[in-house]
């Protein structure tokens, strides 16, 4: 085991040795998540051992959306969710009592282009609404640009961009809405010219397409932007205490390994993102990404989330106001991170 991961390893072991003594068996949580890289910490836990050693049994749900997992999440089929906040503020809005517990990781949202709509961005010094403006022009069409469904956070950031960064508004482009497994195949194709998206498709896309490029990241599209989160039913939380603050100190571990040691992360992830089609080279190639911001801290997002919560009213993707003090549940972090520094 590497050193760094050493005091978790014994908090880990701390917070879950009552569970496991007292019950005997393993703690059973249903998990929702997406295979993207943004949910890394899941397929990390899984990959290396580490829940069933901290006695937790977690049955995966594998989704193609945010959105598609708010509505097993609205019939009470999940416990804990691997997903973008901006599904998470969805939920809440619409009476599912749910709690975000950390966050995964900040500003991976970005636009790659191709092709023509390439060519511009490279000729207008990155200027984005001369890149579109001028490709309208030349190609007599709007470029399309490819996303997940409304309300997840790569369509948010995009439409967040031509909005409030550009000013160039949503009828300058054509966006095209598609579960996570058809942009990449899209964009490759020539279906679409552009695509608002996240790791591994930035680095895969350029790898097969030496034209393709990026031509713009979240910390210029959406500042300070949140990006997939650990959330968990106030139900579960209630029932299984011990159990979910074991899946906390795991959450916070397999984050360390990802940020200081991406390469031995490397190979879980590709056993659950892009059915392990990806090559590894391209895995740990866009784990080093500058779009692979990951962190757990639950209080790093706050602000980020407010600012794309009100975005999300004016545009109508979250149809009543949320309590985002009320959405944050940040006391399992904050007693994993206090039981370490103790230490």
């Amino acid at each position: 085991m590497p050193r760094f991961l050493r005091p978790l390893a014994m908090l880990t072991a701390i917070f879950v040795g009552t569970t496991s003594q007292a019950d005997d068996h393993l703690t059973t949580l249903e998990v929702g998540y997406m295979p993207i890289l943004p949910v890394a910490q899941l397929f990390v836990m899984e990959g290396e051992g580490w829940t069933e050693e901290a006695g937790l049994e977690l049955e995966l749900t594998r989704f193609s959306s945010g959105p598609a997992m708010v509505q097993a999440l609205a019939s009470g089929e999940l416990d804990v969710m691997y997903f973008g906040i901006g599904p998470a503020m969805v939920a809440r809005a619409n009476g599912v009592p749910i709690k975000v517990l950390a966050s995964s990781i900040q500003e991976q949202i970005g636009l790659v282009a191709r092709g023509e709509l390439a060519d511009h961005f490279e000729r207008a010094g990155d200027d984005g609404a001369q890149a579109i403006a001028s490709f309208t022009a030349a190609e007599g069409r709007k470029p399309k640009i490819a996303t997940f469904p409304q309300g997840s956070v790569p369509d948010t950031v995009l439409r967040y961009w031509l909005i409030e960064q550009l000013g160039v508004g949503l009828e300058a482009v054509e966006i095209v809405a598609m579960g996570a497994d058809r942009v990449q195949q899209a964009l490759l194709a020539g279906a679409v010219d552009a695509a608002s998206i996240l790791e591994p498709i930035l680095t895969t896309v350029q790898q097969r397409d030496n034209q393709a490029r990026v031509v713009a990241r979240a910390d210029a599209m959406l500042p300070g932007q949140p990006g997939a989160v650990l959330a968990a039913r106030e139900a579960a939380l209630a029932d299984h205490p011990e159990a979910m603050q074991a899946l906390m100190a795991l959450h916070v571990r397999a984050t360390e390994m990802l940020v200081e040691n991406p390469n031995s992360a490397a190979p879980h992830v590709r056993e659950f993102v892009g059915k392990r089609l990806i090559p590894l080279e391209t895995v740990e190639m866009a784990l080093a990404s500058p779009s692979s911001n990951y962190g757990s801290d639950p209080h790093a997002i706050r602000e980020g989330t407010r600012r794309m919560h009100d975005f999300q009213i004016e545009q109508g993707s979250v149809n009543e106001s949320v309590d985002l003090d009320a959405l944050f549940d940040t006391s399992l972090y904050d007693a994993v991170i206090a039981e370490r520094d103790s230490k």
